[in-house]
C-alpha cells in the first residue's frame, strides 16, 4: 500500500472516529442563534451553525394547536443564551440530538414535559423522568393537556397538516392551528 493512501486512510479513519464521539455522549456548550419549533433549536457549534433536535420529547407542530406556545416558551429559556448539549447521536435528517441543559441547569427539555408544552416521546424514549413529569401535568391540566382533544404530533403530522380534526381550541374552533 502507497504511502500517500496510507495518509489518506489514516485520515479517513480519524474522521469517522471523531464524527462518532460527537454523536454519541458528547457534551458541548454553544450559543443557541435560533429557535425553529418547541422541540428544535439552531446553535453555532465550532463556527457553524447546527440544528439541535430535543431527545425524548416531542412538542405540537407550529401549526397544531400549543405550537407557538411551545416555541416561545423555548425561545424564553434559551435564544441568545449558552447552553449545554448533551448529544445522544443524529436523527435521520441530520440534526444533533440532545438533552439542552439550561445556564441555571435545569433540562429544557424536561422543562417543556413538566410544563404541558410537550408529550413523552416513549416510542424513542425510556426515560422514567419524562414519563412522570408527563403524568403530573396531565393530572393538573397544565399547557396543551387543558385540551380534552389534544393529539399528539406523530398524529398530527400523520393526519397531516391543516386536515380537520377534533382538537377544539381555546375559542371551541374544529380547525387546527396556532393558538
Amino acid at each position: 500500500m502507497s504511502e500517500q493512501r496510507c495518509v489518506w486512510l489514516a485520515r479517513f479513519a480519524f474522521v469517522i472516529a471523531a464524527l462518532a464521539l460527537r454523536s454519541q455522549g458528547a457534551e458541548f456548550r454553544v450559543n443557541v442563534i435560533g429557535i425553529v419549533d418547541g422541540d428544535t433549536i439552531e446553535v453555532l457549534h465550532n463556527g457553524r451553525p447546527e440544528r439541535v433536535r430535543l431527545v425524548g420529547i416531542d412538542s405540537p407542530e407550529r401549526n397544531q394547536a400549543f405550537g407557538s406556545r411551545a416555541r416561545q416558551f423555548t425561545g424564553k429559556q434559551v435564544f441568545r443564551q449558552i447552553v449545554t448539549v448533551r448529544s445522544a447521536g443524529s436523527d435521520p435528517y441530520g440534526r444533533t440530538l440532545g438533552e439542552v441543559i439550561l445556564p441555571d441547569g435545569r433540562s429544557l427539555n424536561r422543562e417543556l414535559v413538566a410544563n404541558g408544552l410537550a408529550w413523552h416521546y416513549r416510542r424513542f424514549s425510556a426515560d422514567r423522568e419524562l414519563a412522570r413529569l408527563e403524568e403530573e401535568a396531565r393530572a393538573a391540566r397544565r399547557g396543551l393537556w387543558s385540551d380534552p382533544h389534544a393529539i399528539p404530533p406523530w398524529e398530527f403530522r400523520r393526519r397531516g397538516k391543516g386536515a380537520l380534526a377534533p382538537n377544539y381550541g381555546s375559542r371551541g374552533a374544529r380547525f387546527l392551528g396556532g393558538r
